[in-house]
């Protein structure tokens, strides 16, 4: 009777841990495990080798004007990075990675983008016009730096998949191939002087029952 009671109580248990959810911080720096959707690690290694890419590039070292005076650094606008993908991806984080890079290394000047524009502007029409700021110390516009280049580009995909069939035991296997491609282009020439791609392909065989 004792070993029925236990088993009836541990049943009655076990539905409650198997529904029950649990949540953790995880190390944000450690790879994840590998899917076939867009992740974390790809974000990672798409940023990486642009980074890399850039700072690496010898042609850098031309752009060069009397304007700079002694700060020889190029001065670089990043543009909108396009998602070509089937995947709902947000670019943001992408480009700001790379940007994150760039900064730290401390070989570019980057100019704000469309969101800081939109901020500067703001806060310029605050301190000349609000009369709340010292005129000595107020900002007033005609006063940014102009970009040397501007860089942008597109992240793509390519996805295909087999159905089942006898020959390859009910499985499914589905393909897919990301491209990220990024170009820099001398905004007084027009001229595109660097590009990088980076491709990821990635592979999912699933089971006979599997959806």
């Amino acid at each position: 009777m004792k070993l029925y009671s236990l088993l009836s109580a541990t049943f009655l248990f076990l539905p409650l841990t198997a529904c029950s959810s649990q949540s953790h911080y995880v190390d944000a720096d450690k790879s994840e495990g590998v899917t076939i959707d867009y992740g974390r690690g790809d974000l990672n290694r798409f940023a990486e080798s642009m980074v890399t890419s850039l700072l690496e590039f010898p042609g850098l070292s031309h752009l060069d004007h009397a304007g700079k005076g002694d700060d020889k650094r190029i001065v670089l606008y990043f543009n909108n990075i396009v998602n070509e993908t089937r995947e709902h991806i947000s670019m943001g984080g992408i480009r700001d990675q790379i940007l994150d890079g760039l900064v730290k290394d401390g070989r570019f000047r980057i100019v704000a983008g469309e969101q800081g524009q939109s901020e500067i502007g703001d806060q310029v029409r605050f301190q000349q016009d609000s009369g709340r700021v010292n005129p000595e110390l107020a900002k007033a516009f005609g006063k940014q730096l102009g970009a040397d280049v501007v860089v942008y580009g597109a992240l793509r995909d390519i996805v295909k998949t087999d159905n089942r069939d006898l020959e390859n035991l009910g499985t499914k296997t589905r393909d897919v191939f990301y491209q990220f491609f990024l170009r820099m282009d001398n905004i007084e020439t027009g001229e595109t002087i660097w590009t990088n791609t980076k491709q990821l392909a990635k592979r999912e065989v699933l089971g006979l029952f599997a959806r």
